[in-house]
């Protein structure tokens, strides 16, 4: 009886699951090696199996654009949280309960900005109309530059991460007990060391947790990427929509699109496994 209720009360979510997500990655699977013919839109329907849609991958061209996206969004990701974890540590052990609210209300303002707010004014404000040309002869480089473009995106992207993190990061902070730090303290530490060897490695989980939202995150980034890349630095997720938007290759499009899930889980999976077996127990 109690197994009964629990399938009745399961299966409107499994239902969900299937038809939203199930059914369209096997029929963007099934697209994926398909025989794509060009000046058609997508794959005929008894188009022949084929697996050159991800052999095509494997080429330079498509392996850089993979890379860029990955080592970008590590960049991003690092430094969000080397930003994000001292803004949580600090509406954590806030005192007055005002100033724990006001940084709350800042980073979920943050949180719901549209993404399209963000990207241009980090447009304007890097760009020519903004400090732009002062940054960039400081930093020694033309405004063109894949340097310079790689470096705007990843501005961008802190404006999405830093809150997403720090408002992560906020319940575990609070779990820790301020009584470890002193005990350190007390024993001699200074209060840069108790803080690096004890409210450090007690809020890794929080620092795994909050990296890994940041990074599957900037995986999946689109409209950041598109606008600031200046069709010089682009995401997989940009060549994804050229493929079904632009082109009306849906094979290539499809493959790209697995490819990029699988190496996400795959990530997420690794560091997952590897951090369970460090605390796991």
């Amino acid at each position: 009886m109690k197994i009964g209720r629990t399938a009745a009360l399961l299966l409107p979510a499994v239902l969900t699951f299937v038809l939203l997500l199930a059914v369209p990655l096997l029929l963007v699977a099934n697209d994926s090696v398909r025989l794509f013919e060009p000046g058609r839109v997508g794959a005929a329907n008894n188009a022949p199996f084929t697996w050159q849609n991800y052999a095509d991958l494997l080429s330079p061209a498509y392996l850089r654009y993979f890379a860029d996206t990955f080592r970008i969004g590590l960049i991003a990701s690092v430094v969000a949280l080397v930003i994000a974890y001292p803004i949580a540590y600090r509406i954590s052990h806030a005192q007055r309960r005002y100033v724990r609210r006001n940084w709350l209300i800042l980073l979920v303002t943050m949180l719901f900005l549209s993404i399209l707010v963000r990207v241009y004014s980090v447009d304007l404000a890097f760009g020519p109309a903004g400090f732009g040309r002062q940054l960039s002869r400081f930093l020694g480089v033309s405004m063109s530059s894949e340097f310079y473009i790689e470096f705007t995106i990843i501005v961008a992207l802190l404006h999405c991460l830093i809150p997403i993190a720090g408002l992560s990061m906020v319940a575990p902070l609070q779990a820790l007990n301020p009584r470890l730090v002193e005990a350190a303290q007390t024993l001699g530490a200074v209060a840069w060391k108790a803080h690096a060897t004890v409210t450090l490695p007690l809020s890794a989980r929080a620092l795994l947790a909050a990296f890994m939202l940041c990074f599957t995150f900037c995986l999946s980034a689109f409209v950041i990427p598109m606008v600031l890349g200046k069709g010089k630095v682009l995401f997989v997720s940009n060549l994804i929509y050229s493929r079904f938007g632009e082109i009306g290759d849906y094979p290539s499009g499809a493959a790209l699109s697995l490819v990029l899930l699988f190496l996400s889980l795959g990530i997420v999976y690794a560091i997952t496994a590897v951090t369970h077996r460090r605390w796991g127990r």
